[in-house]
């Protein structure tokens, strides 16, 4: 996907860019390619494909959300995606980026600066430690292909106002939410909305869940790292 398909594209999500936040987006790319050949930060670097499967999917978020002026949180960051994408395209927005990797935040530190993002703060910090001093405080919290769905859940809704919304940004999520209503019921959250599409040009199948938060989230909630990965919630 190239700059101008990119542009197409947005258009048909009813997301019209202005041309110095394609600019931005520009610079991102060309930070990313220059850092990722210090240390891997993406095995997707070609700027075709990271227009599409970064920058494009990352915005796909708005087929279930208005992003607008909302406190936003980005679960696992990584390279960025989505929370930079979304400080660039929705200014008005805070973002905050959670990231347990130090050469990942050294790389979204750059980032922020290059541009002068005002708008996002970079956490250097395991999610679960992060959600344990930070409850409730988010319009938005999402996650993009980072763990399980059922973990995602466990980890992001903590971190959720009380009639805030959770967003995971998956593939194929068949296998994921099989036993998953029993999250549902201890975490207190339902699920709004659900929607599966494909991403233009290769025809990627994605998967969009999104939630709400009802009640405040018991405190035993995210447990450590090591449970999570042994067994469900109880």
């Amino acid at each position: 996907m190239n700059r101008k398909k990119f542009v197409e594209e947005l258009k048909k999500m009813n997301l019209f860019l202005t041309e110095e936040k394609l600019e931005k987006l520009r610079y991102y790319y060309e930070i990313l390619k220059e850092e990722n050949a210090k240390y891997n930060l993406t095995r997707i670097i070609k700027e075709e494909e990271v227009y599409l499967k970064r920058f494009y999917d990352s915005l796909t978020i708005i087929k279930v959300t208005a992003i607008g002026n909302n406190n936003i949180c980005d679960l696992g960051s990584g390279a960025g995606f989505p929370g930079l994408v979304l400080a660039i395209c929705f200014p008005e927005s805070t973002v905050t980026l959670i990231e347990s990797n130090s050469k990942k935040c050294k790389f979204l530190k750059k980032v922020k600066e290059t541009l002068s993002l005002q708008n996002v703060t970079i956490i250097n910090a395991r999610i679960e430690d992060y959600a344990k001093e930070n409850r409730e405080v988010f319009d938005i919290v999402t996650a993009r292909a980072v763990a399980p769905l059922k973990h995602l859940l466990e980890y992001g809704i903590p971190l959720v106002k009380v009639k805030g919304y959770f967003i995971a940004m998956k593939a194929n999520i068949e296998e994921e939410i099989v036993d998953i209503e029993k999250y549902y019921t201890i975490l207190k959250i339902i699920e709004v909305e659900k929607i599966t599409f494909y991403l233009p040009s290769e025809n990627s199948l994605r998967t969009l869940l999104k939630y709400q938060k009802l009640d405040k989230t018991n405190k035993k909630y995210p447990r450590r790292y090591s449970e999570i990965k042994k067994c469900d919630i109880v």
